[in-house]
């Protein structure tokens, strides 16, 4: 396995030293056992800082007695350093996914190791980094370091995510499965929704959208449309029925015709055979796939984003509750700006009218202390259980209307009482 030497864990991470920066690969290629073992050390070490985006697994890290070594500066923020980093053991770099390359390679934030994860080498030397490219490129190819685990069960995929093994300076081998997401069953008001947004959706559309059941809602319904493309952050299971059914062939897109675009995927061991060795799928880095210029090239792009609140202006929250930071910033305005701006685009926002607890989601105001993610003039279609509405060229009185118009009915009344007061409506 030419110069790189295999080693125990411990001796691979006995290479951080205090004071640090560090990064870890993310999404479903965390890699979890590097780690593990750098948790083990947090006697030893102190003021190291780790940079990441999404992780999957145990985040010990954030957790005493590990967290009096380990301070988190998070690119976005998941369930498992949720509460840390609201509970000021950890941080938030609020950033656009298209920009965090930046903080590594204008040396913003340098670092000085990046564990990854990745495939064996093939006869050429090359190791895959999976299905989680994003911003592991542009921290592999700054960072002073390079520890990774290699997994045979990682699979092999085409694009710009590879590494030569050369350039990985100390390795772990481990054999276990990548992190899987199993696809749920739309409630019936996640799929009255998507044939709400799937109405929408003209056939050649280029579309983005991330994981859920509203995602995959939509997707139930594009059974009937014809040369769909996809140039996207992330994907899951959803696409497989319409790849295999020959709906999405990417023939009418600009860039990489006939090719699914993508930066990371997350989803069951079905769609990462899918992945593994398939040239129809493209992993670019997030600099690339979140690109709003390169974006809007494609014809027809249709973005479907999720929101947490709407107010009756059109401001989208969508990472924090309040003052709760939630999760991050992401690429939602990189693709809602693009499709806006995409020939024949669509930027779309699809979210139940209520929570689960019933507290509506279409509010007279944001929460005190909410983030604004995408802002009201950049907001297009919003589409609840109730129905959908434009807001592109309304006004603010005209805006409050539509919205209450999609709102749950037991809180339109409340919210026209709220519109009365600030617009006189």
């Amino acid at each position: 396995m030419s110069n790189v030497k295999i080693i125990d864990p411990a001796t691979a991470v006995s290479h951080v030293k205090s004071g640090d920066r560090l990064f870890f690969q993310g999404a479903a290629m965390t890699p979890n056992e590097l780690i593990e073992a750098l948790c083990l050390r947090y006697k030893e070490l102190r003021d190291v800082e780790i940079i990441q985006a999404h992780t999957e697994g145990e985040a010990k890290y954030m957790e005493a007695p590990c967290s009096e070594a380990f301070r988190l500066n998070s690119c976005f923020v998941g369930s498992n350093v949720r509460n840390g980093v609201n509970k000021n053991n950890g941080d938030y770099i609020p950033i656009f996914l298209s920009e965090i390359h930046w903080l590594f390679r204008r040396n913003i934030l340098p670092l000085d190791v990046a564990f990854i994860q990745v495939s064996p080498p093939d006869r050429h030397g090359y190791c895959s980094l999976g299905t989680s490219v994003d911003i592991t490129l542009p921290a592999i190819q700054t960072a002073k370091m390079v520890i990774a685990q290699i997994n045979p069960q990682v699979p092999r995929t085409h694009g710009d995510g590879i590494i030569h093994i050369d350039n990985i300076d100390y390795a772990i081998e481990v054999n276990r499965p990548i992190h899987r997401t199993e696809q749920g069953l739309p409630t019936p008001i996640e799929s009255q929704i998507g044939k709400y947004v799937a109405e929408l959706v003209e056939d050649g559309a280029t579309l983005q959208m991330g994981i859920g059941n509203i995602p995959n809602a939509v997707l139930n319904n594009l059974g009937n449309h014809k040369r769909l493309g996809i140039h996207t952050e992330m994907f899951s299971d959803g696409i497989l029925p319409l790849v295999e059914n020959g709906v999405i062939t990417g023939e009418e897109k600009e860039l990489k015709t006939g090719k699914l675009v993508t930066c990371f995927a997350v989803g069951s061991k079905k769609l990462y055979d899918f992945m593994d060795d398939n040239p129809l799928i493209h992993f670019k880095e997030a600099a690339y796939t979140n690109d709003t210029s390169l974006i809007k090239l494609n014809p027809k792009v249709t973005a479907i984003n999720s929101a947490i609140e709407i107010d009756l202006t059109g401001q989208v929250c969508a990472d924090t509750i309040g003052t709760y930071q939630y999760s991050g910033v992401g690429g939602q305005m990189d693709f809602i700006r693009a499709a806006s701006l995409s020939e024949g685009g669509k930027a779309i926002f699809a979210m139940p009218s209520i929570t689960a607890k019933g507290i509506s989601k279409i509010t007279p105001y944001l929460k005190q202390g909410a983030g604004v993610t995408t802002t009201r003039a950049h907001v297009h279609y919003v589409a609840t259980e109730q129905g959908v509405v434009d807001l592109f060229g309304k006004s603010l009185k005209q805006r409050a209307k539509a919205l209450i118009s999609i709102a749950h009915p037991d809180h339109q009344e409340a919210l026209e009482k709220e519109a009365y007061l600030r617009f006189k409506i």
